[in-house]
């Protein structure tokens, strides 16, 4: 099996950060604020296990990023909850109009 040169997926996972930090810094809906952080966290997970390849010990890449993983599924579970609640409250998720943090 042909294994990917490491500049390439670095490169893959430079573009993934990027896309996820112009997704969170442009877009105003808090849904698409989250997929933005989910493609961060997922350029994060493709460095850990890029550099993993490369170290002696090869399972603390995978299993670091592993964890990140579970984080994430965490993080979108509670950040979905609250975009939830504030949808219910302003009756709409996008973030200029989510304004008021007392309830």
């Amino acid at each position: 099996m042909m294994e990917a040169p490491l500049l390439h997926v670095l490169l893959l996972a430079a573009i993934l950060f990027g896309l996820g930090v112009a997704v969170v810094l442009t877009k105003r809906h808090a849904i698409a604020v989250l997929m933005g952080i989910e493609l961060i966290f997922n350029a994060a997970n493709l460095n850990l296990v890029a550099f993993s390849r490369h170290d002696p010990n090869l399972i603390q890449g995978q299993v670091f990023a592993l964890f990140v993983m579970l984080i994430a599924a965490v993080e979108a579970a509670v950040a979905l909850a609250i975009v939830l609640q504030a949808f219910k409250w302003f009756r709409t998720a996008r973030l200029e109009n989510i304004n008021q943090l007392k309830g």
